[in-house]
């Protein structure tokens, strides 16, 4: 390869030729690269960062037990207590389920480890195990941010389907649960089987939904089912999970949430197990109190499920949040809830289990410097503790009231960063480097900007920002400097104006649209 030489400007009034050139590394940055030597990829490991020592997280487990024997859960449907009786649970005469230790236990040995949740298309399955690190989208956002015009809507059916199409093509966003409610659909069984339909047509990589009850569950199957060319199919690879707040913190379980775990687990639905206390209101102020009663309440869950059906795939989804106690709001941006979201991963760990958790939740109500520092201290330090899902990642602000699309745009550059941290260093006998400093400092010119090794490198080990700004200042002028909220704004419209999944076939989609007379997407909305 011919070098280009350019000179740099050091800093200090002296000047360095270098070799290699912008071209040079711009050729070298356009060829294709294996998933396997990506710098960044789904699934990385993390674990790096562990806010417990170990003798706390035994402390945390042996608070819990002592609840689930000692409190245990109230408002039980009928259905419920007889499951988790059989299972070994008791029901005392306040009417509160117990569930004794070895009962508790028993389950995490038998709970499902090591799965997949699966996308319609099988490159984006996700791997939960281990410390594997997956970022994706959450929440149910009542408002869409319009950036342009710095005000909050009302969020729409259109807006999740334009969401799915957008986290399609993001390379850091590794799965898509529902962000916002259709808030133009008023009836909860079109709302429900609409938010699954926008989201399951938007995108191929794997999907989470809600219920409102245990009725709405079976149409959606169905719909499920022909998606996946049968029950079988769809049994066998999962593109959808359900997301359950079947417990209402603190400690009493959610009757209607219930109803749609039990449809959820018949039909073959893997289940994200979801508490959300609120320290400091609906669970203890103290981060540990806090800790342990979101561990409470999921293995209540995680028994019921068992009890149900043993091995059935569950997510142990700990999701405590923070409050500013001066007011009582939430502050999803806190680094209280940077805090609260790696211990939960430290917990998952503990057991074993596939961990999910919620990190990125901006208070910030735009895409500005509180939302960058926020959503990065939170996401960075929930990868780094080898959290399975990280849910909420990527678009969320107003500490979930509204769901902004150009901030997916900008938030996959920002988690492509926390997966780099994520990553970690390499610290093999060639990463070391002796051999080439050797030839720099003794043969070389004295810099490192040709070198093999850094020609090699700079796909496999660096990360590169599809739109955040690396200009210098000259050319950020000459460019008429670009604001990465403008580039975000003109990629959305690029997206939306050209983007249009097609991996639901028309034969099939007029099937369901004639069984389901209640899908409102209208078809015109879906084709460029």
């Amino acid at each position: 390869m011919n070098a280009v030489l350019q000179e740099q400007d050091l800093g200090d009034g002296s000047r360095m030729r270098r070799s290699g050139g912008r071209e040079a590394r711009r050729a070298m940055r356009a060829a294709p690269l294996a998933e396997d030597v990506r710098p960044i990829r789904p699934g990385m490991e993390g674990g790096r960062y562990t806010p417990l020592a170990a003798n706390d997280l035994e402390r945390i487990h042996e608070a819990v037990l002592t609840l689930l024997e000692t409190v245990g859960f109230a408002n039980a449907i009928p259905s419920c207590i007889e499951t988790c009786i059989k299972a070994g649970a008791t029901h005392g005469e306040d009417g509160r389920l117990r569930f004794p230790r070895g009962l508790v236990e028993h389950t995490i040995r038998i709970a499902a480890r090591n799965f997949t949740l699966h996308g319609q298309d099988p490159r984006h399955d996700m791997v939960v195990q281990g410390k594997r690190v997956h970022f994706g989208t959450a929440g149910a956002a009542v408002h869409l941010v319009d950036v342009e015009k710095r005000e909050y809507r009302e969020s729409l059916l259109q807006d999740i389907y334009d969401a799915a199409r957008i986290v399609d093509g993001l390379d850091n966003i590794h799965f898509f649960q529902r962000p916002m409610v259709p808030r133009d659909v008023v009836d909860p069984f079109d709302m429900d089987l609409n938010t699954l339909y926008a989201c399951v047509s938007g995108t191929t990589k794997h999907v989470g939904t809600s219920f409102t009850v245990a009725d709405n569950v079976g149409p959606a199957l169905e719909m499920l089912y022909a998606i996946a060319g049968g029950e079988e199919k769809f049994r066998a690879r999962p593109f959808v999970s359900n997301s359950n707040c079947f417990v209402v913190p603190p400690m009493k379980f959610a009757e209607d949430a219930c109803g749609v775990l039990e449809a959820c687990v018949k039909g073959g639905i893997p289940i994200l197990l979801l508490s959300a206390g609120q320290a400091g209101a609906t669970a203890p102020a103290a981060i540990a109190g806090a800790v342990v009663q979101a561990v409470a309440e999921v293995l209540v869950g995680l028994v019921y499920v068992n009890a149900l059906k043993p091995g059935h795939p569950c997510i142990f989804g700990t999701w405590p949040f923070v409050s500013d106690l001066r007011t009582g709001a939430m502050s999803g941006g806190s680094a209280e809830q940077a805090l609260l979201t790696a211990a939960c991963a430290q917990m998952a760990h503990f057991y074993d289990l596939p961990g999910g958790s919620a990190a990125g939740m901006a208070d910030s109500k735009l895409p500005d410097i509180q939302s960058g520092y926020e959503k990065g201290i939170t996401n960075v330090l929930a990868g780094l503790s080898g959290l399975n899902l990280i849910y909420e990642s990527a678009g969320m602000h107003a500490s979930l009231l509204g769901f902004c699309l150009e901030s997916l745009i900008i938030d996959n550059d920002m988690l492509g960063q926390c997966l780099r941290c994520v990553r970690g260093i390499d610290v093999s006998d060639a990463a070391l480097s002796v051999d080439v400093i050797t030839d720099v400092c003794i043969n070389g010119p004295g810099h490192y900007l040709g070198h093999g090794q850094t020609l090699k490198l700079m796909q496999t080990e660096y990360f590169y920002p599809a739109i955040a700004d690396r200009f210098s200042p000259k050319e950020w002028n000459e460019k008429g400097r670009p604001d990465i909220v403008q580039r975000a704004i003109a990629e959305k419209k690029r997206i939306l104006s050209t983007v249009f999944p097609d991996h639901i076939p028309r034969s099939l989609d007029d099937q369901l649209r004639a069984r389901f007379a209640n899908i409102l997407l209208p078809r015109s909305a879906m084709v460029g």
